[in-house]
């Protein structure tokens, strides 16, 4: 059993900034690639930004610049940092790993509100 928990979610003013952490507990091995996905009222569920246990990284282009994921593997976590926030980025936001040899696991999903 593999559970992901998420925290930092809240409202923020336009411009002003937030971490998320996601921590993974449970039976687990190795974790291939950690991401933020986001889903505004609406809309499909979007990726926000990935990163593998390689390094690499993929960001939304809309987040581009303004936020920042990283990884500590030793305590199977993963943050975002979300700087200049605006309302477009208003969503509930879900972390996702990706487990070697367990598969894909989602988190419950942290609200984030910006007011202008």
């Amino acid at each position: 059993q593999v559970q992901l928990v998420e925290s930092g979610g809240g409202l923020v003013q336009a411009g002003g900034s937030l971490r998320l952490s996601c921590t993974a507990s449970g039976s687990i091995f190795s974790i291939y690639t950690m991401g933020w996905y986001r889903q505004a009222p609406g809309k499909q569920r979007e990726l926000v930004a990935t990163l593998t246990n390689r390094g690499g990284t993929n960001y939304a282009d809309s987040v581009k610049g303004r936020f920042t994921i990283s990884r500590d593997n030793a305590k199977n976590t993963v943050y975002l940092q979300m700087n200049s926030l605006n309302p477009e980025d208003t969503a509930v936001y879900y972390c996702k790993m990706i487990l070697v040899a367990r598969g894909d696991y989602w988190g419950q999903g942290t609200q984030v509100t910006v007011s202008s």
